[in-house]
């Protein structure tokens, strides 16, 4: 039960935060289920509610206890309120944890439906980064040369799912960056609405360098696969019928995209 949460202690002792990397190791891949069972059954030995400005939703950061081993994470239990002119669900938590391990990404922290104060809600593992992409835009930093790579494909990747998704509130503090330049994605309460329609594409308003540029084959593989029925076995209850509707036509659309870019400047530009 232990491995999970061990590797995300050992990666938050690492100077200024480490933290929890975005594409787990296998290692960690194979220890999901017992820290999913780790948010649902440790001890509740600590709690702090967040507000203001920063923390909409006022959610709360729960202190768990198991076995020895001592985490924070986050609960929600915000459901189908105007927050700030948004329509925010504590399900769309859990269902984006769902769907980027069932797809390979393996960018969102451990999240499960909990239970706290007589309230359904979403509890997701607290991830203690180096930084966040604001704080990086701000202070000029940039990845080093081993790193700018893959940190762009990242950013690709947070792209895709999110136009999957259609996470309308990837704001820069929703990007957690690690010391080693990986990224780990959180707060999706705003995400899974029923538009048909891309965010990241030419047409976006910050320029057309925020597009899915590049994407891995595995990934795109297992977007041309997506079944309605596959998406429901992955996120459950979590996703109405009209959610997954159309979850399911913006992955014809991400992939009708993909397709033309690849006829324009061939694949190997495209996929790796």
């Amino acid at each position: 039960m232990k491995r999970l949460i061990l590797a995300l202690l050992a990666a938050a002792a690492l100077g200024a935060g480490g933290g929890l990397p975005a594409q787990f190791t296998a290692t960690e891949q194979a220890a999901y289920d017992e820290g999913e069972d780790f948010l649902r059954t440790a001890r509740i030995v600590g709690e702090e509610r967040l507000t203001g400005r920063m923390a909409v939703t006022q959610p709360w950061v729960l202190t768990l206890e198991k076995d020895g081993v001592r985490q924070k994470a986050v609960w929600k239990d915000v459901l189908g309120e105007r927050v700030a002119g948004f329509k925010e669900t504590w399900k769309g938590e859990i269902a984006a944890y769902r769907l980027s391990r069932a797809l390979g990404l393996h960018m969102v922290p451990p999240t499960v439906e909990r239970e706290f104060r007589g309230r359904r809600g979403s509890c997701q593992l607290w991830v203690a980064a180096w930084n966040n992409l604001e704080t990086i835009m701000k202070a000029k930093l940039v990845p080093p040369v081993s790193k700018a790579t893959s940190f762009a494909r990242a950013l690709c990747l947070q792209r895709a799912f999110d136009n999957l998704i259609y996470n309308i509130d990837r704001h820069q503090r929703n990007y957690l960056v690690t010391e080693d330049w990986r990224i780990v994605l959180i707060d999706h309460s705003r995400s899974f609405g029923t538009a048909r329609k891309l965010i990241y594409d030419e047409k976006y308003r910050e320029g057309p360098n925020f597009i899915m540029a590049s994407l891995p084959r595995g990934f795109v593989e297992a977007l041309r696969s997506l079944t309605e029925e596959s998406l429901r076995s992955a996120v459950g209850e979590y996703l109405s019928g009209g959610e997954v509707a159309a979850v399911m036509a913006r992955r014809d659309l991400i992939v009708a995209w993909l397709d033309k870019r690849i006829a324009a400047i061939g694949e190997v530009k495209v996929l790796y």
